[in-house]
């Protein structure tokens, strides 16, 4: 179980979107300290955040099943989000951010993969990463780098290693 040493997102992929959720914090980190089956601890995280938060009826599978995707995520179950490359740019937004996000485009255009790719510019948000100096990039829930900017080789051989992670 890793809720105590994985950063807690504020936000969750649901759709195409991701979405800030109030609440879910402390509703996931329940249903993990009480070790809950599944399908009850999706009953209870999207209660949990429904209460919170405007969730529109139409929505309520898919919100559903991103739960469920975090949930396993969070309990170190792989395969919820298999085969989906997840970036965080962590930083101002300033340039470097900027040219590290261009590089991040260019190795990924150049191994043919799609990711999930997210700048965050919030300082919360980021301490939240357990990162101190930016820009930083997290590849995957680890951290990749942290106060420096990263040669375009370097940010390569980290999406290229990710790409066989995800294809074996």
């Amino acid at each position: 179980m890793q809720n105590q040493d994985t950063p807690a997102p504020r936000t969750i992929r649901i759709g195409a979107a991701n979405i800030g959720l109030i609440g879910l914090d402390q509703a996931m980190n329940k249903a993990l300290s009480e070790q809950m089956p599944e399908e009850a601890a999706v009953d209870f995280l999207f209660a949990a955040v429904a209460r919170k938060n405007y969730v529109p009826i139409s929505a309520e599978p898919i919100y559903r099943e991103a739960l469920l995707g975090e949930y396993r995520r969070r309990q170190g179950i792989q395969g919820a989000e298999s085969g989906i490359l997840t970036i965080r740019v962590l930083g101002s937004g300033c340039v470097t951010c900027n040219k590290l996000s261009a590089m991040l485009f260019e190795a990924l255009q150049k191994f043919g993969l799609a990711a999930d790719m997210e700048s965050v510019h919030d300082l919360d948000e980021i301490w939240r990463f357990g990162v101190t100096k930016t820009p930083a990039l997290i590849i995957n829930g680890t951290v990749k780098c942290a106060g420096r900017m990263p040669s375009p080789a370097e940010v390569e051989e980290w999406v290229g290693e990710e790409k066989e992670k995800l294809t074996a």
